[in-house]
């Protein structure tokens, strides 16, 4: 960054926190808490505030009446923002808080203060900044996405404790299908134009790359544990999970190569995670296909009984020879067999006459 835009930046900094400074103190708003939100969301590109980054996860472990403080804060912070700079920070800042384990605080963030899924940067031109403009929407839809996600699981978690039970397999795996997506969110995230080899850009992904093992280390689990439980009904499921498993293993590591040639300090060693047994997968795909039969022969069967039904309804034609007539009354003439005798006997005369014969048209105008 150039030395005036440094010193323009530094600038709106100071006049925020001097705004911050002048408000009153009131029971719903913090301003220790604003002025550390400012100081970590600054416009300085080369380094993250760290040590006001924890001071406002302090503020909120110590209580909850600060999340409104924070939302409010981050919302106006980044609404009134056209730099990538702070809208990137105050997604690392709002990346922490929902790490940082407080139930009463993660399970009230269901939604995202703000919205940068069409951010665009305004203070370079779009040539300079369509990398970053990508790297910031990405990462906002994956932690949209993991908000929802987190908030969803602790209130489902209270229920279940209050109602004294367990998930079931099909909500187990349900909890599975959604962190796979997530990981398939985060596994987008990262630094595709050249010159975004920056310190907060390595700083960003640091963080994108523990979540990855975090989410990653979470389905393998999860999958080890539902595979004991899955039967015949969640069979097709569970087998889709693990192959999606095994596919994104992969995806993993090559984004952990990716990741390290570009610089990033947590992608040096790829970890290890816990394997899933081989055995139980293929007892899976072996009950895998014993369902698949079962219903095979399940629709020969409706099959074979279609083909019954429509024979049974079939009607059967059958060609009658008789010498009997059947004699219909019209509501002018009966013909009966005297009468047929004597036209056989009596036969009208054939008329042939060259002249034309006129007919007269009824009128269907006049009534």
């Amino acid at each position: 960054m150039k030395l005036w835009k440094r010193a323009a930046a530094a600038i709106k900094d100071q006049k925020s926190l001097l705004a911050v400074g002048f408000s009153r103190r009131t029971t719903y708003r913090n301003t220790d808490l604003e002025a550390a939100i400012i100081k970590a969301t600054s416009h300085d590109d080369s380094s993250v505030d760290y040590s006001n980054a924890h001071r406002v996860y302090k503020w909120i472990k110590a209580s909850p009446l600060n999340l409104k403080t924070l939302t409010h804060s981050l919302s106006s912070r980044v609404n009134h923002t056209r730099s990538w700079i702070v809208a990137l920070k105050s997604l690392m800042l709002l990346h922490g808080v929902l790490c940082c384990k407080v139930p009463s605080v993660v399970g009230e963030i269901r939604r995202l203060p703000f919205d940068l899924s069409d951010f665009s940067d305004g203070h370079s031109c779009l040539s300079k900044t369509w990398g970053f403009n990508i790297f910031v929407r990405a990462y906002f839809a994956f932690l949209r996405n993991y908000s929802s996600f987190t908030s969803d699981q602790i209130h489902r978690s209270r229920a279940n404790l209050r109602l004294d039970k367990v998930d079931s397999v099909k909500q187990q795996l349900d909890r599975i299908q959604k962190l796979q997506s997530l990981l398939d969110l985060i596994l987008q995230i990262r630094p595709i134009a050249d010159n975004m080899k920056r310190a907060l850009i390595l700083e960003a992904m640091d963080c994108i790359v523990l979540e990855s093992i975090n989410i990653y280390g979470r389905i393998c689990s999860g999958i080890i544990k539902i595979l004991p439980k899955a039967g015949k009904t969640d069979a097709v499921m569970t087998l889709k999970i693990v192959n999606k498993a095994t596919s994104q293993g992969e995806d993993l590591a090559l984004y952990f190569e990716f990741c390290k040639g570009f610089g990033v300090s947590n992608a040096r060693d790829m970890p290890q995670f816990i394997s899933i047994p081989m055995a139980e997968v293929e007892a899976m795909e072996k009950m895998v296909k014993s369902v698949e039969k079962d219903e095979q022969k399940q629709e020969e069967v409706v099959e074979e009984e279609e083909k019954a039904i429509v024979l049974l309804e079939r009607p059967r034609l059958q060609t009658i020879i008789t010498d009997k007539w059947e004699v219909f009354e019209d509501d002018e003439y009966c013909f009966n067999e005297k009468m047929i005798q004597e036209y056989h006997q009596d036969p009208l005369p054939l008329v042939v006459s060259n002249q034309p014969v006129y007919y007269t048209m009824p009128d269907l105008i006049t009534f």
